[in-house]
């Protein structure tokens, strides 16, 4: 019975990927006749029409938008995975914006109602009807509260959950026919793709997840002075409401008023860099889409960061190697690098360290001897990455992620003043976090500190 609704649910999407040229695009990429065969039975004017036309491009990212708004989140998860997708669909797919037609404010305001048992004027004194953005799964309003406290209110689109069941069973069939029917299919890990999705989805459809998120971040930089994380409004929060405090601001990449207020570019860049380092490997915990539609400058020149439905967590472990894995590299001390991935258990312990390290010294010296305004950290990982991928090292999706979210802010660095390095700028927190955390000292600090915990841990049990 599964596979004739696999069958079902096959045909009819093979009928709509056609028309809109994706099964062609498919085609092309992989060079499998039997794929062009099937496009050409379900669209032939539209495969004629590329195939006698080589060099025109088709618009993954259009083509995803317009099967439905999980496929545009599917190809955005994709986007930061390169191991499994390959690189060349991967940086497509990461200009993929999510941005759709908005639901109706008399809808919007019948869901605020249901989940908060109470009418609309019993909690808000205003409520913008015009949202002020709408994505693929939910959309975001402006209102005001009863004591007067502006607020941004995040709505989940309806029947989102039923449309994402079907379609992640889509998924799974298309998965589970490709791979019984294509060798090659098998070494792209589409069911993996499709499982990391799911888990992914699940905490997105639930807007309790991100408020908890945005809580833990907001608790995070209480102290820090220079990043504004909004306030959650639990009360007034379920799994598919979500209000948090409003925060005013400009985008990041508006020329005009960051000249308007006196606001200084290159130290507008730095801050950004320290933001991310802080919540990255000071907390281990972070932001990770941070694109220019998720950051706001207010006029103070603070940083306000909001949309927190993709973050990351960094073990402690992860956190310390990864930092001793770069200082290691921009000190050219590769050797050492290798010795690390061997020493947390990335690489198997039979490893050839020197051959580790001479692979190391390949990908990382055409990068670091760069002019310092050039040399990419997120490109540095993303090397490093591929070569520990050889040396038998199973994928960390948490360290993916860490080095899109790298590539994100250098980029966001580069647009602000394309002449300085946003690492270079921060290297004096780098350096002071460093000595705090992974000298020889530091080390034997927090190893005495286990032993300690561990102690007590015994005694008290």
């Amino acid at each position: 019975m599964k596979y004739i609704f696999d069958l079902i649910s096959l045909i009819r999407f093979t009928r709509k990927s056609s028309s809109l040229g994706l099964l062609f695009l498919a085609a092309r990429k992989s060079n499998i006749k039997f794929i062009y065969l099937i496009s050409f039975i379900f669209a032939p004017f539209v495969s004629l029409f590329y195939f006698i036309n080589p060099k025109m491009e088709i618009n993954l990212g259009d083509g995803l938008k317009k099967l439905g708004p999980i496929f545009i989140k599917f190809g955005q998860g994709l986007s930061s995975r390169p191991d499994i997708i390959g690189e060349d669909i991967a940086n497509t797919l990461a200009h993929l914006q999510d941005k759709l037609e908005p639901f109706s404010s008399k809808i919007a305001r019948q869901i605020i109602e249901q989940e908060l048992n109470q009418k609309l004027e019993n909690v808000f004194e205003t409520f913008s009807d015009k949202p002020i953005a709408a994505a693929s799964v939910a959309q975001v309003h402006k209102a005001t509260m009863l004591d007067g406290k502006k607020v941004a209110v995040k709505i989940l689109r309806p029947n989102i959950s039923k449309i994402y069941k079907q379609d992640i069973q889509l998924l799974y069939s298309i998965a589970r026919i490709c791979n019984s029917l294509f060798l090659n299919a098998k070494k792209v890990k589409l069911k993996e793709a499709v499982a990391i999705f799911e888990k992914t989805m699940k905490f997105e459809l639930d807007l309790k997840n991100e408020a908890a998120a945005c809580s833990e971040m907001y608790d995070n930089a209480l102290k820090d002075s220079d990043v504004i994380i909004p306030e959650v409004n639990w009360e007034y929060s379920t799994s598919k409401v979500l209000v948090l405090e409003w925060l005013d601001g400009f985008s990041i990449y508006d020329d005009t008023k960051i000249e308007k207020y006196g606001i200084d570019k290159e130290e507008l860049t730095k801050k950004l860099a320290i933001i991310f380092l802080n919540q990255a490997f000071r907390d281990g915990y972070f932001h990770a889409d941070l694109h220019p539609g998720n950051i706001f400058v207010q006029k103070s020149g603070k940083i306000a960061l909001v949309d927190f439905g993709i973050v990351g967590r960094l073990s402690d472990r992860d956190r310390f190697s990864m930092a001793e894995v770069l200082h290691s590299f921009i000190n050219r001390d590769y050797k050492r690098v290798a010795e690390i991935h061997v020493e947390i258990g990335f690489v198997p312990k039979d490893t050839n360290i020197m051959d580790f390290a001479l692979a190391c010294r390949a990908a990382a010296e055409p990068i670091i001897g760069k002019p310092i305004n050039k040399v990419s950290i997120g490109h540095l990982l993303e090397s490093l990455f591929r070569i520990v991928s050889d040396f038998g090292m199973e994928t960390q999706p948490q360290l993916i992620l860490l080095q899109k979210t790298i590539i994100l802010v250098e980029g966001i660095g580069q647009m602000l003043d394309p002449n300085v390095n946003i690492w270079k700028l921060s290297e004096p927190w780098m350096k002071k976090w460093a000595t705090k955390n992974i000298t020889l000292d530091a080390k034997i600090y927090r190893l005495v500190k286990k032993i300690i915990r561990d102690y007590a841990f015994l005694i008290k049990n």
